[in-house]
């Protein structure tokens, strides 16, 4: 059985990654890229369903015994799990180096003291966990091989095979160290070059000590705001730019329910949020990129964007179910590809102009393709703005006029507008401006609650939404005006759980709610992050800088976040670790210290 999801560790290589649990299992790994099918799927099923076990040696019906200490080490992501045992101690090293070749996984394990006997467990499947590969020596290496697919497994340690899985038993003194690698490389082209451990070790040390010293954030809290873009950036498709919302699919929004997504894929909205992180913390690099990747995946029809695109730009993302795989903690469908990809979502052209605007702002420099596709969003937006959509959350219900989705089509006309005013680009200014105007009265008449002081979920309803958390965050209200004050107390009233934090919206449990789905859900992390930043921006500082330390202390061991916490349970739900958690945890420090909430 799976671990919880926080006791799961992110290791990558900018391409794709692992998760490796407690007990030194990876249950998840994909290869080559982020939305491969997975080598090792355990996570969403059994040990059937392929996994690799590194730790000391236990008795077959035994528990795996768990990590006394892990970490990573220093600023990076090069996992250090120990393990105290009656015979001694024992290190082992995880991580993924920085691709130049094939993708490569290096286990080093580490006498620390005592003599520990150990054992390595791999059992590879291919095609999630469906594919019994055919398992064979080559010239000394053993490789597993299906299809396309070739995994290449490289030790020092004797091993042999049994019940379709591949040991190695040994024993380490201090001072041993003995490295397990494996290879991912297409079947039909010659075997990858051997690894070189050690060499490949200090590499990766290395890029991460460099790759952290840009960072121009040196205020409080500064190692969650570090864990977190350290996080963003395993995230980033390096070949590309495009940014994963999470590296896993079907981890349940609700334990045993249908709230299963696949989110290997590159959101427009979440990645846009990512930009302004990264443009605020000095990674300018990382901006540029996925603006370059935004121009290619949109190209030259911006009134068919999709609100999510593959890694490197694919528009077809068909989703499936796997009826093999149980799911995580019974948790089905388990779901590859994403049905919303072809969603009509209006906010994410505020989205992307706002990230376009954030990245003009900064000096970023000058895309002339990047204003023109601005200017061909709002000729869009122009005649579209009008119409119901499924809104942020990617209702599977009826469309319905989101206040959101309008208030982020006003953000996409009020950025573009200031664009041409700025002298970057040509547009019709006096129209746009009637515009912008238009949709803000519309928003304010059709979206506000009179009776109640609050702005509703969609025009007509008496729900709410914690996405109206934004109307002051992003300019469309100013943050006294009674209006916002109002939203933000009612949230508080009824959208939040017992222990403060936020819930999306309402739902129905076993009946169908306004996202077409039956179950609940946790709190959305997000959206509890963003009542810390209204609450600052109204002035209750206090208040915002506690309820900030309550959901840093929701994170686990490793400074990581799901998408959600389940406050019945007790623990992190949704996939992991999760995009749109981390950003909005560095917005909210950075808010929060230019605030001045932490005083001296």
């Amino acid at each position: 059985m799976a671990g919880r999801i926080e006791d799961y560790a992110l290791i990558g290589d900018m391409q794709t990654a692992a998760l490796v649990c407690r007990d030194g299992t990876v249950d998840w790994l994909c290869l080559p890229r982020f939305d491969s099918h997975a080598v090792f799927a355990g996570l969403l099923g059994t040990e059937e369903h392929g996994f690799w076990r590194l730790g000391p040696a236990h008795a077959p019906d035994a528990e795996p015994p768990t990590a006394a200490r892990r970490g990573y080490r220093g600023d990076s992501l090069i996992l250090e799990s120990e393990w105290d045992t009656p015979r001694g101690t024992v290190r082992v090293t995880d991580f993924m180096p920085p691709r130049d070749g094939a993708p490569q996984l290096i286990r080093i394990v580490e006498g620390v003291s005592g003599r520990v006997p150990m054992r390595s467990a791999l059992r590879m499947r291919f095609s999630y966990g469906r594919v019994v590969p055919w398992v064979h020596k080559h010239e000394g290496r053993t490789v597993a091989m299906a299809g396309p697919d070739s995994v290449w497994f490289d030790t020092s340690a004797e091993t042999y095979g049994k019940q379709l899985t591949t040991y190695a038993d040994f024993t380490v003194a201090p001072g041993d160290r003995i490295a397990f690698t494996i290879s991912w490389q297409p079947s039909h082209k010659e075997p990858p070059a051997l690894p070189e451990p050690e060499q490949s070790l200090e590499a990766t040390e290395d890029f991460w000590r460099e790759w952290v010293e840009h960072c121009t954030y040196h205020g409080p809290y500064r190692e969650a705001v570090i864990r977190s873009l350290i996080t963003l950036k395993a995230l980033t498709y390096g070949p590309t730019g495009g940014i994963v919302a999470a590296p896993t699919t079907s981890l349940p929004e609700d334990i045993g329910g249908v709230r299963n997504w696949d989110y290997r894929y590159t959101w427009l909205r979440d990645a846009a949020i990512t930009l302004s992180s990264l443009l605020r913390t000095g990674y300018r690099e990382e901006a540029r990129a996925w603006r370059e990747w935004l121009l290619r995946a949109v190209a030259g029809d911006p009134e068919n964007l999709q609100i999510m695109y593959g890694i490197a730009g694919e528009r077809e993302l068909g989703e499936a179910e796997l009826d093999w795989l149980p799911g995580y903690e019974n948790s089905a469908p388990v779901r590859v590809g994403n049905g919303a990809a072809h969603q009509l979502q209006l906010d994410v052209y505020g989205e992307v102009t706002e990230a376009l605007h954030l990245g003009h702002m900064t000096g970023l420099a000058r895309n002339d393709y990047a204003s023109l596709l601005q200017l061909k969003l709002i000729r869009y937006l122009e005649d579209h703005w009008q119409e119901p959509d499924e809104g942020i959350w990617e209702v599977r219900g009826p469309r319905r006029h989101f206040v959101h989705s309008k208030v982020m089509a006003w953000v996409a006309v009020d950025r573009t507008i200031k664009l041409i005013e700025s002298g970057d680009a040509d547009g019709p200014l006096e129209k746009w401006r009637e515009l912008r105007d238009d949709i803000h009265r519309d928003v304010c008449e059709k979206g506000y609650d009179k009776e109640r002081n609050t702005f509703t979920q969609s025009y007509g309803s008496k729900e709410l939404d914690a996405s109206l958390l934004l109307i002051p965050q992003m300019g469309f209200l100013p943050p006294d005006d009674k209006r916002v004050i109002g939203t933000i107390e009612a949230i508080q009233r009824e959208l939040s759980t017992p222990d403060g934090f936020i819930l999306r919206y309402p739902t129905q449990g076993d009946d169908e709610g306004v996202d077409g789905l039956p179950g609940d859900e946790g709190a959305f992390l997000a959206c509890s992050f963003w009542m810390a930043d209204d609450l600052a921006m109204i002035g209750r500082v206090d208040e915002a800088r506690r309820l900030f330390e309550k959901l840093l202390s929701l994170r686990n061991d490793l400074g990581l976040l799901a998408e959600e916490w389940d406050p019945r349970l007790k623990r992190q739900v949704g996939n992991f670790p999760q995009a749109f958690s981390h950003v909005p945890l560095i917005d909210t420090a950075l808010r929060l210290t230019a605030s001045g909430a932490y005083g001296g």
